[in-house]
């Protein structure tokens, strides 16, 4: 494997997809949108009512990824992380943002009330950065702050610094 592997999680609204594409462009990795991947090749298991939304068939997810997650250089974005295979990332992000401004950006959303109190709850009690360092080794697993553009700007050189330092420690 020539390029690393890197899970960007998090609560939805955080910013992962615009993280993910701007690193993707800047880096050369590949940039795979875990809900457009299931969008497009239907990997779903039904539609819950209650949060207006399908419901993520997580087996087929991880067949369809298998072969491009073992040739490596694959930045993956998704809000869950439990049902990846472990030995898929070498290293973790999870994005972390302050409960007014995640409320704002899931408002424009159209999230329905319980589905926006729900992610709210979920940004509070850190419910994603537990499932990571529950899913993965401690030492991979990192949050950033996802508040402002500058935020995003400090991520990338931050994840672009550790992606030269990983080529150099793993190159032939």
């Amino acid at each position: 494997m020539l390029l690393p592997n890197i899970l960007l999680t998090g609560t939805p609204g955080v910013g992962k997809t615009t993280l993910g594409k701007e690193l993707a462009s800047r880096s050369g990795l590949k940039y795979v949108n875990v809900g457009d991947l299931a969008r497009e090749g239907q990997l779903y298991d039904g539609y819950d009512e209650e949060y207006d939304c399908p419901i993520l068939d997580e087996d087929r997810v991880v067949d369809e990824l298998e072969n491009q997650m073992s040739e490596g250089g694959v930045i993956v974005d998704y809000h869950g992380c439990d049902f990846f295979p472990e030995r898929w990332f070498h290293i973790v992000f999870v994005l972390k943002t302050d409960n007014t401004v995640l409320y704002k950006r899931l408002e424009t959303r159209g999230y329905n009330e319980k589905k926006l109190k729900d992610n709210i709850q979920c940004e509070i009690f850190q419910v994603l950065y537990e499932e990571a360092l529950t899913s993965y080794k401690e030492e991979i697993v990192h949050q950033l702050p996802s508040d402002k553009p500058e935020d995003m700007e400090d991520n990338i050189n931050q994840i672009l610094k550790w992606i030269e330092q990983w080529v150099k420690d793993h190159g032939s």
